[in-house]
């Protein structure tokens, strides 16, 4: 199998809620040294990482609404709008998946709405926790998020009990087509797995196993 460069495409992540400043730096280290596209990271360190990777061409991304998604639209979108002004060049917001379980479509069709409006022209992502949902739950809100004007469909948060699925991948992208992009997010820790990802129809891969996955 020839190797897919990966390094391009993964966003090197750091969530942990127990992370110090030093192994932020790491990270950033880390993606400058590899050539990855982004780093995503918690929101109160958005500036640092940005500063640090100032003369790279890595990306900032950072979270809202994260990791369990139930917080008011109004507050994340202020969330949202905290981390451009601070510096992150993508956000990835969690759907209000009670909304959604609830049949609520309404709720999340106007949530998404304020998130678009908030996020301007970077990149929004929308974070739907495929583990919790069923797969008539899946095709609607991948549905509704392909009206949205959102630029991605993200697995995962990697804090519920299983990430990225390569069926779950081409669910998605059986809907979405090529009008959107995916981010398979969670548990993803070998090339072999990240490839099957991208031949699923990942676009963007978001892992704390980067250094082990290109090696």
């Amino acid at each position: 199998m020839a190797k897919i460069n990966i390094a391009s495409i993964i966003e090197h992540t750091l969530l942990s809620p127990v992370a110090t400043i030093e192994d932020f730096r790491r990270l950033c280290d880390e993606a400058a040294a590899n050539n990855f596209y982004a780093v995503c990271v918690p929101p109160f360190v958005v500036k640092s990482c940005k500063e640090a990777l100032a003369e790279t061409d890595v990306k900032v991304c950072s979270v809202a609404g994260f990791p369990l998604g139930y917080n008011f639209y109004l507050s994340k979108a202020v969330e949202v709008k905290q981390l451009i002004n601070l510096g992150a060049d993508e956000v990835d917001c969690v759907i209000n998946l009670s909304a959604l379980k609830s049949k609520d479509y309404s709720y999340i069709e106007n949530e998404i709405r304020f998130l678009r409006k908030a996020a301007a022209k970077k990149i929004l992502k929308i974070i739907i926790e495929t583990s919790y949902l069923s797969e008539g739950e899946k095709i609607k809100i991948s549905k509704i998020i392909l009206k949205s004007g959102a630029d991605f469909i993200k697995t995962s948060t990697g804090f519920a009990q299983k990430g990225a699925d390569v069926e779950d991948i081409k669910l998605i992208k059986s809907i979405i087509g090529n009008n959107m992009r995916i981010k398979a997010s969670g548990g993803i820790s070998a090339y072999g797995q990240a490839v099957a990802m991208i031949n699923a129809g990942a676009s963007r891969l978001g892992t704390s196993k980067s250094l082990k996955i290109i090696q």
